[in-house]
């Protein structure tokens, strides 16, 4: 059977359209490449961002903001030494960008200036931290992005 370059071409078309299904259905279907949102509702978290830099700007300004150390216990977080550690409340968010199903938040809570975020909560890979928290009617933020 002879083919001529129009038979030619429309087989061509048809392979390339069919690779390209291929890999659509491939991505649609296979989990490996399912990825979440950072958070479910982007809006409204967008419109809070000015308040948190403000939040993040006023614990920057601290003479000691929070540090943190990654133990063989786990995260931990220690809390400026001048503050009184029964006033400060608030809450630790650490979230996986990868995969939101182990995101967790815990609030703070304290009995001195440390506290521990556990190594059976966290697997390995990047993690982001957030802390807001509040001292004497002032709020703070602490954010960053951590590898676990």
């Amino acid at each position: 059977m002879k083919m001529n370059w129009g038979t030619g071409m429309v087989l061509a078309l048809v392979g390339f359209i069919a690779f390209i299904m291929f890999f659509v259905i491939k991505m649609n279907i296979d989990k490996k490449y399912e990825f979440d949102l950072v958070t479910e509702d982007y809006y409204e978290q967008e419109l809070k961002v000015q308040g948190n830099m403000e939040k993040e700007q006023k614990g920057n300004s601290l003479t000691q903001n929070i540090r943190y150390k990654q133990t063989t216990e786990g995260i931990l977080i220690t809390f400026p030494d001048s503050l009184n550690v029964s006033e400060i409340t608030g809450k630790v968010f650490l979230y996986r960008p990868s995969d939101k199903q182990f995101d967790f938040e815990t609030p703070i809570s304290l009995s001195d200036q440390n506290m521990l975020i556990p190594d059976s909560r966290l697997l390995g890979g990047r993690w982001n931290l957030i802390i807001d928290w509040e001292y004497d009617g002032n709020d703070y933020r602490f954010k960053r992005e951590i590898r676990y």
